[in-house]
């Protein structure tokens, strides 16, 4: 089953909330937010790959590819899947699925694809998360077979918001857990930063 998904981490937002730069490289217990979600992440899935626009080089320490968007501007998250699809279609011959997370969330689930899987298997298209009842569209799994569908939302019809796109399709939404910490929880602020440090040393 591995080999047949992709991981594919997006950083592409713009970390407004945060001051600006690269929210992911910033230190949880010592260690860059992105590192620990690598960890979580890796034995989940086959390769790995970075979505992210501009210079490269800052992610260099990963050792994962890094993929910018192929739609020009800032076209939000959408942009990123559709990257990460292509790039699965080119590099990985086995993959079916692509498993998207964000960058910014350091205590993902470590049977997160497991279950996404689990709900294909009941019939869904597409995959993505939830917790406290409130969905997470970024996380989630997406299939290859979809890839031109969504170029064309993309590219021809300008469609941005995640919603617009999965509504179209068989969405299936898997609700995890949040007790005692939601796993979900994603480090968008200085105060979120200084919540996650206090549970990482709890």
């Amino acid at each position: 089953m591995t080999r047949s998904v992709v991981g594919v981490l997006l950083a592409g937002g713009q970390s407004r909330r945060m001051g600006g730069g690269d929210k992911s490289l910033r230190l949880l217990g010592g260690r860059p937010i992105l590192e620990r979600v690598i960890d979580r992440l890796r034995p989940q899935v086959g390769p790995i790959i970075l979505n992210a626009n501009g210079d490269p080089r800052r992610f260099a320490a990963t050792g994962l590819p890094v993929v910018a968007d192929s739609v020009e501007g800032f076209a939000g998250p959408l942009a990123g899947v559709l990257a990460g699809l292509d790039w699965a279609a080119a590099h990985a011959p086995d993959a079916v699925w692509i498993a998207t997370a964000a960058t910014d969330a350091p205590f993902l689930p470590r049977d997160l694809v497991s279950r996404l899987i689990v709900a294909t298997e009941e019939g869904a298209e597409l995959v993505c998360v939830a917790s406290h009842g409130r969905p997470h569209p970024v996380i989630g799994l997406w299939p290859l077979s979809l890839r031109e569908d969504l170029r064309r939302a993309v590219t021809e019809e300008g469609v941005r918001k995640v919603d617009a796109w999965t509504g179209r399709h068989r969405l299936a939404i898997v609700d995890f857990p949040a007790d005692p910490v939601d796993p979900f929880f994603n480090v968008n602020t200085p105060e979120d930063l200084a919540a996650a440090e206090r549970l990482v040393s709890g």
